[in-house]
């Protein structure tokens, strides 16, 4: 089915499915001009008021669409949210949206929080935040040095992959990234780490040889206090 321009698509949307709402930002990969033929819309969606936020999917003249629902209030709540996981998810699609119908005082104020909350970035790692995520390293290389299989090298891998991101941004208080948008966060923040990343886990997953994973978390962690085994305690929950 061919796909309508994805402004128009957009439009239609917020016109059709949407009527009532106060703006539509239109967000994503086809406004960064990086679109695949199976990319979708991802859309921010704002009401004077709504009894609760909702996210729902849907495909719309020939596009997929992914759709977050809000009011001022909601979406207010879920860019702190994003702030205190230091992923930010719905304030990057606020701030890098296209308003349709276009902009107004209700779009602004709201680029505006999400531009404050940017900029202020995610909070700092605790100390037992920064314990917790050394312990988990140190777990999952100690699971890779000696695998049981490739399977099982292959399914540690995959979490360690995130992890090991995880901790690289966290550490520097810098926003963190998730998924396919880890290399491309790397790349931005630091190209010779993100080379040395890249390396590593091709050599993990597609040569099954974890040296090169474990060289390089432990040069990451080397100026945090290295791996850490002996020693970890977690609070859990009270009675």
């Amino acid at each position: 089915m061919a796909r309508l321009e994805p402004f128009e698509a957009a439009r239609r949307v917020f016109e059709e499915r949407y009527a009532g709402a106060r703006v539509l930002f239109l967000a994503g990969s086809v406004l960064r001009g990086e679109a695949t033929p199976t990319s979708d819309l991802d859309v921010v969606v704002v009401y004077d008021r709504l009894p609760r936020a909702y996210r729902e999917a849907f495909v719309s003249d020939g596009w997929p669409v992914e759709s977050f629902v809000h009011d001022p209030e909601t979406l207010k709540r879920f860019i702190e949210l994003d702030r205190q996981r230091a992923l930010p998810s719905i304030i990057s699609m606020v701030l890098e949206g296209v308003e349709i119908p276009g902009p107004s005082e209700l779009s602004a104020e709201l680029k505006r929080l999400a531009r404050e909350a940017f900029e202020a970035g995610p909070p700092p790692l605790t100390e037992d935040e920064m314990t917790l995520l050394r312990f988990r390293l140190t777990d999952w290389l100690d699971d890779i040095r000696h695998p049981r299989s490739a399977e099982e090298l292959v399914a540690t891998g995959a979490y360690l992959y995130k992890d090991v991101a995880d901790f690289f941004f966290r550490s520097q208080n810098l926003w963190t990234a998730h998924s396919k948008t880890v290399p491309r966060r790397l790349r931005q923040t630091d190209p010779e780490f993100a080379e040395s990343f890249r390396l590593a886990f091709e050599s993990l997953f597609a040569a099954k040889d974890p040296a090169p994973v474990i060289a390089l978390v432990e040069g990451m962690l080397a100026p945090f206090g290295g791996l850490l085994f002996e020693g970890f305690r977690k609070k859990v929950a009270e009675k």
